[in-house]
């Protein structure tokens, strides 16, 4: 199954893809299935439901709507740096033994179609094509062997990064969570849908055009499930939650010249079986505001 969170005319609506088509409903009108955030909340058999209640809804024509991320304000977004060793290698660090995380908040997503926004204190904004797992059982200390039952389905994520800030500290918090830099979907995908643990999926970015960044999800050092026990550890998962999975080799700031995003470009991330993440970047405007009298 897939859905899709959107707006219309400022009511947020769910819609899910049925033979190539994408039927939807808002929840202002009868029949709205709830929330991709809501279904998760309950769990598998609300997903499914809503795929039923949806496959009579109304065509959604997508040019007439504005897509959102397909969870916007996850509770937790989790990213992981440095798990994909020809990123490792790229980026001059030693392998990791235990997966490198880091927070992203939800004031730095950006939709399907939205600009990532390049800020105006960096022209250092790079991309990162990754894998999203999207939480839909909670738990604690869930073992390795469990983990993958706690993954409803998966999307995409452009893990947009102002490298001058990311820098500045050994903490890379800051780098990775200016407004407007992090790009999330288009879609939600359930896991039904995707091999075991999206194990062998081809992901690309692509900078007008240009591929810069080319692997396998097989590739990656933690896997989903590692990822999911991991994290558990410490943390407890809950429906809605994202792990953001890694990005390969290719980034801009490990080029010669360095190859970073501006205004007027174009980036798109692919994961086979999911789809296409595509985003313009544009360039951060502040308003002049007069001083007070």
């Amino acid at each position: 199954m897939r859905f899709l969170s959107y707006r219309r005319a400022g009511i947020p609506g769910t819609a899910a893809l049925f033979d190539g088509i994408w039927r939807g409903r808002e929840a202002d009108g009868t029949g709205y299935a709830g929330s991709i955030a809501q279904l998760l909340a309950v769990g598998p058999p609300a997903l499914k439901r809503a795929h039923e209640m949806l496959a009579d809804a109304p065509i959604l024509d997508l040019d007439a709507i504005e897509v959102l991320p397909p969870l916007t304000a996850p509770a937790k977004i989790i990213c992981v740096g440095l798990n994909y060793a020809d990123h490792t290698a790229e980026s001059g660090y030693a392998q990791p033994s235990y997966p490198t995380l880091f927070p992203r908040f939800a004031s730095s997503l950006v939709a399907h179609g939205e600009a990532i926004v390049r800020p105006v204190a960096s022209d250092s904004l790079d991309f990162e094509g990754e894998l999203v797992a999207v939480i839909g059982k909670s738990g604690r200390h869930i073992a390795k062997a469990d983990a993958l039952a706690h993954v409803a389905g998966y999307s995409i994520f452009n893990d947009g990064s102002v490298r001058e800030f990311q820098h500045k500290t050994p903490q890379w918090t800051v780098g990775k969570n200016f407004d407007g830099t992090g790009a999330f979907g288009p879609w939600f995908v359930t896991s039904d849908e995707l091999p075991s643990g999206a194990a062998g999926l081809k992901i690309e970015t692509r900078l007008n055009g240009q591929i810069v960044q080319a692997s396998n999800t097989d590739h990656l050092i933690f896997d989903v499930a590692t990822l999911v026990s991991t994290v558990s550890e410490a943390i407890t998962l809950e429906p809605g939650d994202i792990l953001v999975t890694g990005t390969p080799s290719g980034i801009g700031h490990a080029r010669t010249p360095k190859l970073y995003m501006k205004p007027g470009d174009v980036v798109e991330v692919e994961i086979e079986g999911i789809g296409t993440l595509r985003n313009p970047i544009a360039q951060e405007v502040i308003e002049q505001r007069s001083a007070i009298a």
